[in-house]
């Protein structure tokens, strides 16, 4: 459940960005921008789920590195795909 709610949460977040970014600047170059912005912050909150789920909540760094693949790898691939499909 922990994981579906960090995967919301990330899509959460690039919405967040995305009207961030809009609001702010022109449409095609906001897009881009925020989604360059987007992976990395997510990253950097991805590693800190990861240091409570291991360091906080007692889980194993094995068990905690599929865990912490799916949840960069989900939001981080829809921001990628986007950045891809709106730089064509």
């Amino acid at each position: 459940m922990h994981v579906v709610l960090m995967v919301l949460g990330g899509f959460l977040l690039q919405a967040f960005f995305l009207l961030t970014g809009i609001l702010w600047g022109s449409f095609p170059q906001a897009v881009l921008s925020a989604c360059r912005l987007f992976i990395p912050v997510w990253v950097a909150v991805a590693l800190i789920n990861l240091y409570v789920g291991v360091f906080r909540a007692g889980y194993s760094l094995r068990e905690e590195i599929p865990v912490l693949f799916i949840i960069i790898a989900i939001p981080a691939g829809a921001a990628a795909l986007l950045l891809w499909r709106m730089s064509r």
